[in-house]
């Protein structure tokens, strides 16, 4: 059985020491979604919601997010991020936002609370751009797609619904 990495052997919360490891290039990705109204989501594809380019926004702030973890999760390693993308897919049959985020380095620690950070701080803050127009928004299926490098290599969701 895996034990938590965070606990010590006295059962308190610690750091993990990845001093020893292999620096390699980590690589993760994350979805969630956001679920709105048909008009919110038509206001915010047609470019017509009065803060302007609410994408554009999203997206700094899940990058800014992604580099600002270690000050979020109190135990994560401040990471040297190499590459941070955030990208969203509108799916209008389902009156939701897809919303995509990808963290790769080269270190000695994987980049996963990274990808779900950025992911999480987009969606909140298209909620919160949104909220005046649409304050019943729904946030949901945050989650890990992909992971690669480490000692535990390459590893994805099977069966990934999109």
């Amino acid at each position: 059985m895996t034990e938590f990495s965070h606990i010590d052997s006295r059962g308190e919360a610690c750091m993990v020491d990845v001093s020893e490891k292999t620096p390699t290039v980590r690589m993760a990705q994350a979805e969630g979604f956001i679920s709105m109204q048909p008009t919110t989501l038509e206001k915010i594809v047609s470019g017509n919601h009065h803060k302007g380019d609410v994408f554009g926004v999203a997206r700094i702030a899940g990058i800014q997010a992604a580099k600002q973890c270690a000050n979020l999760i109190p135990l994560c390693h401040p990471l040297m991020l190499s590459k941070v993308a955030v990208d969203f897919e509108i799916q209008q049959d389902k009156n939701r936002v897809r919303i995509v985020s990808m963290c790769k380095l080269t270190g000695q620690t994987g980049v996963e609370m990274e990808a779900l950070t950025a992911v999480s701080i987009a969606a909140l803050t298209l909620f919160d751009m949104c909220k005046a127009v649409d304050p019943a928004m729904q946030i949901d299926g945050i989650r890990v797609l992909e992971k690669v490098g480490g000692k535990s290599g390459h590893w994805h969701v099977s069966g990934a619904s999109q």
